[in-house]
């Protein structure tokens, strides 16, 4: 039985973030189904951001849980301070009771979505970073919606079930299960008219021959032979914004291969030297 506020959320749009009509729909069915929603893409596609513009759009608190490889899952759900309850038990200054030890949990990001008091946006980053365990036990939550503090013997229920965005760079497979408990959208690298849209929502007021040469430039830079590190949406954003700011550049300046703040564009070094040096064959 769906509740009755997922069956009401409608994600449409938000001001930072252009969005397609597929990607609205699987966003809100994922809703109305209460089922997390798994995004795949290469790094700068907008993943991230994607729950941000939700949480935006809805009016919801984003709760974010970068996921790392030495994660456990109860890192997620709640920590059991001791250290502090040994340091009180040896001070008596404490304003503690120590023989309490509900006063030492804190909860994870998933513990702080449950007790939430309104419905939140649960993100949780690059899932393709933790083992195929730690990932299937951790749906298995996501599923039941409660988790049990063993120390306390306590059993921790969701008040309302969050909207729970997933994202992966597709650095390795994910396990059968958990893609069977997810909706899925793979989030392609935007086409250069998608781009002019994304530009235009975070520079309104640009001038359009900069636009132009620069999209234009920033295609024919990623197609570089050799690069590991192709530059992103967030890259050509920060370029953009550097060339803005610029008041000696000249737009046409992009259009003789003459591309300055380059170390805003490529990160690594062999990146950097590499497209420093097929710059002369950019063509307009």
């Amino acid at each position: 039985m769906y509740s009755e506020d997922s069956l009401q959320a409608s994600f449409q749009n938000a001001s930072s973030y252009v969005l397609d009509e597929e990607l609205a729909q699987i966003v809100n069915i994922s809703m109305a189904l209460e089922m997390p929603l798994l995004l795949k893409g290469e790094p700068g596609t907008g993943k991230t951001m994607l729950a941000h513009a939700i949480a935006e759009s809805l009016d919801m608190r984003l709760l974010v849980l970068n996921v790392k490889s030495t994660m456990k899952l109860q890192d997620t759900l709640y920590l059991y301070d001791t250290l502090t309850r040994l340091n009180d038990s040896r001070f008596a200054d404490s304003s503690r009771d120590v023989s309490n030890i509900e006063d030492y949990i804190k909860m994870g990001k998933i513990g702080q979505a449950f007790q939430a008091e309104k419905r939140v946006v649960l993100l949780i980053d690059e899932i393709d970073k933790a083992d195929s365990d730690f990932q299937d036990d951790m749906l298995d939550i996501l599923d039941q919606m409660e988790f049990d503090i063993i120390e306390i013997d306590k059993t921790i229920r969701a008040v309302h079930r969050p909207v729970i965005i997933i994202t992966s760079n597709a650095k390795k497979d994910l396990s059968e299960p958990f893609l069977g408990r997810c909706n899925f959208h793979h989030i392609a690298f935007p086409e250069p008219e998608m781009m002019q849209r994304i530009i235009e929502v975070h520079f309104p007021n640009l001038d359009q021959e900069l636009k132009t040469n620069c999209i234009k430039a920033f295609y024919q830079m990623r197609g570089f032979q050799g690069i590991e590190k192709k530059p992103a949406t967030r890259e050509l954003i920060n370029w953009i914004r550097a060339l803005d700011q610029d008041r000696d550049f000249k737009p046409q300046e992009v259009k003789k291969g003459r591309i300055p703040y380059l170390g805003v564009l490529f990160k690594k070094s062999g990146d950097y030297e590499l497209a420093g040096n097929q710059l002369p064959r950019m063509r307009f």
